[in-house]
């Protein structure tokens, strides 16, 4: 199976009304367009859907990350993985029912939701939904209002953390089933280690934690194209007067420069700049202290009390 890259994610969250102040106003994204319209409308959504689910854009892209009212716990309501078109679709929906996991192709409905041409469903052993799609909806001229711009296109929009109760079963799935490859792990403690997953240039698009015996997200990461706005980013955090749960540091695997701070629903986010690439000659590395400097905050201990709240 060919992953092209994280198309998108959406998460349940408490108070989408806080959420999308946060994601303005803190993180300098701007309102997408809600899904929905055809893209032969006026985009006049502001991007908000009637449900009150709020989509965020950070590019081309009509939208990347949405956030909808939760109905239980907060968490991952789904994960946008992009394959290349329909016949790449049709193929890895195969490969899942062949390998024993439930998938089936979505309907015109279900795409409209999505904003995309195509798409599947399945998910991972850990219970979170997977959706495969292509051809997402995407509109010209866009401008960050805050003049954030952020490293997508042929890597995706970032990376998502999970904390998994199954990791072995998570591990084959998403290496064997879904075409990841390892990029690096390294311990947190004597039996807890964090798996990084590539399948692009991007270090990782999927990390697996084996910290917490929970099924929930950690992080999701942003990386911008500038080192100023990770500190332009900062500042804003701070002067929001936000938790922040991991200081400025650089991490010693993928060399990001980053923060960690904790969203209106608890997940948290991180937002970084220089990052390395990896290539098809890469082999997976075990790594020593997981940061060079910095990253105050991001013990063991804290990151399972993220998995056990969120």
């Amino acid at each position: 199976m060919d992953i092209l890259g994280l198309g998108y994610v959406g998460l349940d969250v408490p108070d989408p009304e806080a959420w999308l102040a946060f994601g303005r106003d803190i993180l300098g994204l701007d309102l997408g367009r809600a899904p929905g319209a055809g893209a032969y409308l006026p985009d006049d959504s502001g991007g908000r859907g009637a449900d009150g689910s709020a989509y965020f854009r950070m590019d081309e892209w009509s939208w990347r990350l949405a956030v909808h009212p939760a109905t239980g716990r907060p968490g991952v309501r789904y994960i946008g993985l992009e394959v290349a078109g329909p016949r790449e679709l049709a193929a890895a929906l195969a490969e899942l029912e062949a390998g024993g996991f439930p998938a089936r192709a979505g309907n015109a409905a279900e795409c409209g939701a999505r904003a995309v041409t195509g798409m599947g469903f399945t998910q991972d052993p850990s219970g979170n939904a997977i959706e495969l799609f292509y051809g997402p909806l995407v509109t010209n001229g866009y401008r960050n209002s805050r003049g954030m711009t952020f490293l997508t296109g042929d890597m995706g929009m970032g990376h998502i953390n999970l904390f998994v109760s199954r990791y072995e079963e998570c591990a084959d799935f998403y290496t064997r089933m879904l075409g990841f490859r390892l990029t690096d792990y390294y311990h947190v403690g004597p039996d807890q280690t964090v798996n990084f997953f590539h399948v692009n240039a991007r270090h990782h698009t999927v990390g697996i934690m084996k910290v917490a015996d929970v099924d929930a997200v950690h992080h999701l990461m942003f990386e911008t194209t500038e080192l100023d706005m990770v500190g332009e980013a900062l500042d804003r955090v701070m002067a929001a007067g936000c938790k922040i749960t991991a200081s400025l540091g650089r991490h010693s695997n993928d060399r990001i420069v980053s923060f960690y701070v904790a969203s209106p629903s608890g997940v948290e986010i991180e937002i970084g700049w220089g990052a390395i690439k990896v290539g098809p000659d890469w082999t997976p590395r075990y790594r020593g202290p997981g940061d060079i400097w910095g990253h105050h905050g991001l013990t063991a201990e804290n990151i399972e009390e993220t998995g056990r709240r969120v």
